[in-house]
């Protein structure tokens, strides 16, 4: 019988990480890496997303390439699902990490902006899930995980689309964890609470970041590297067990009641 860290290896696993040239998504494709999977990452910008394939790849047996991809463009992500099928045949973990955030009130919100961040944040994975499930399931083995938040539990004014569209990733994982689990597949989600990425620094000035580390029970930002071990146990042996469920990598955030 192997031993624990043996279930948390992904050797000759082949891993599809959307919004993997950064943050969060970089973090995680190396941490699959070295844990031995063969990496596609997708993301907007060649220049960083090549940057990032060749740090992820350094000093690793593994294959590490990437794909530019515009996850707001319906027929560039199918493109990206078929080019990842080609390449390999096959997809056995996809992280669904792309996300996009403009915050506007209800009475501000335009139609664009809607249209956009729903497709970036919820319907581009469900369009990569749909893609790519019917080869899980017909080996019998699948791990999907989508990147939700915490802003799908707990909500601030101006962030009423960006709640929605990840609140809406909990609900739907739940859904196709029943219909993909009697094939062997497991859908799950990391919902990580204040994380210092581009994205929340590019929103929030000193002293809106200082508040939000107040309320984890930690009293600190997360990292990006502390992602990682959530999204190992999701897509690894060593989490088989757990589909349907998100993990919240928040620091405590939502322990408290009150500001």
């Amino acid at each position: 019988m192997s031993g624990i860290w043996d279930r948390f290896r992904l050797d000759g696993r082949k891993a599809l990480v959307t919004g993997g040239s950064r943050g969060i998504g970089k973090a995680v494709a190396r941490g699959l890496a070295e844990a031995g999977a063969d990496i596609l990452l997708a993301a907007r910008h060649e220049e960083s997303l090549k940057q990032s394939a060749e740090e992820i790849a350094s000093g690793l047996d593994v294959s590490v390439d990437y794909a530019v991809v515009d996850m707001a463009d319906r027929e560039a992500v199918d493109r990206l699902a078929a080019d990842a099928l080609e390449r390999w045949g096959h997809v056995d973990i996809l992280f669904n990490n792309a996300g996009t955030n403009e915050p506007q009130t209800l009475l501000e919100t335009d139609d664009a902006t809607w249209d956009r961040i729903l497709e970036v944040n919820f319907t581009s994975c469900m369009r990569l899930a749909r893609a790519l499930a019917p080869a899980m399931i017909r080996r019998k083995w699948g791990r999907i995980i989508h990147t939700s938040s915490v802003m799908a539990f707990a909500s601030n004014p101006g962030r009423g689309l960006y709640s929605a569209t990840k609140s809406a990733l909990v609900a739907m994982s739940r859904a196709h964890a029943l219909e993909l689990g009697p094939h062997g597949v497991t859908v799950n989600c990391l919902a990580p609470g204040p994380v210092l990425t581009d994205l929340p620094l590019s929103l929030l000035d000193d002293e809106q970041q200082e508040v939000f580390a107040r309320r984890t029970a930690l009293l600190r930002w997360g990292t990006v590297e502390e992602m990682v071990g959530p999204v190992l146990l999701l897509a690894s042996e060593a989490g088989a067990f757990i589909t349907g469920s998100v993990i919240h990598a928040d620091g405590g955030m939502l322990c408290r009641t009150f500001d």
